[in-house]
């Protein structure tokens, strides 16, 4: 049969992400949520038996949509790890930039007193598990000589605050700046890359550097 109804479960969430975005937490009704996925009451309770319950489902789904492939390959010398470095980079800044992406947190945020775990459970599967595979990338290249100084950890930090320096996933949560372009990410994530191997790298200095 074409033209086959959403499950159950998927017009539910998107209806009560929907709702949640309209009207908060608070304001959304579990009538406007049902209306919203056409179902009725019965069936939106048996699934989901609390509005909290759909709340942290709805960020749930979507943290996990949004998780990227997090096996880094580990480094053999500079180059590879520049450039595992700057896809990787470009891959977190694309993704942040994502309409969804940023939907998604904003619902987080908004919601942050009333439901604390909603935040935990994103930043758990977005921030804390890519940081942690980027940090194993790290001291994979500490153990190979190439990285030293630091903390893998520490190092992780580093480039974390430079990919993302000036606020700028901040600022497009708040809709008062553009997700960076293709060319913007390569260069956020560059620059990243570049100001870890300046200050961790064990290569002589007279090496070209990365650009």
């Amino acid at each position: 049969m074409s033209d086959a109804p959403s499950p159950l479960r998927s017009r539910i969430l998107d209806a009560a992400f929907t709702a949640f975005m309209r009207s908060g937490y608070e304001g959304a009704s579990t009538a406007e949520i049902a209306r919203l996925a056409k179902v009725s009451k019965r069936d939106l309770y048996a699934l989901f038996p609390a509005k909290q319950a759909m709340l942290a489902a709805c960020v749930t789904e979507r943290a996990e949509r949004m998780r990227r492939p997090l096996r880094l390959p580990p480094p053999t010398d500079r180059v590879g790890l520049h450039e595992t470095l700057v896809q990787y980079g470009m891959g977190v800044v694309r993704e942040l930039s994502q309409p969804e992406v940023l939907a998604t947190f904003r619902l987080a945020i908004m919601n942050a007193e009333t439901a604390p775990d909603v935040g935990s459970t994103l930043d758990r599967l977005g921030r804390t598990e890519a940081t942690a595979a980027l940090t194993g990338l790290f001291q994979a290249a500490c153990e190979r000589g190439l990285l030293a100084g630091a903390e893998p950890g520490e190092m992780a930090f580093l480039f974390n605050a430079v990919l993302m320096g000036g606020g700028i996933h901040i600022r497009m949560l708040m809709r008062v700046a553009d997700a960076p372009t293709e060319d913007e990410a390569r260069q956020r994530a560059t620059a990243a890359a570049s100001s870890v191997w300046r200050l961790f790298g064990r290569h002589p200095a007279s090496d070209v550097e990365m650009r």
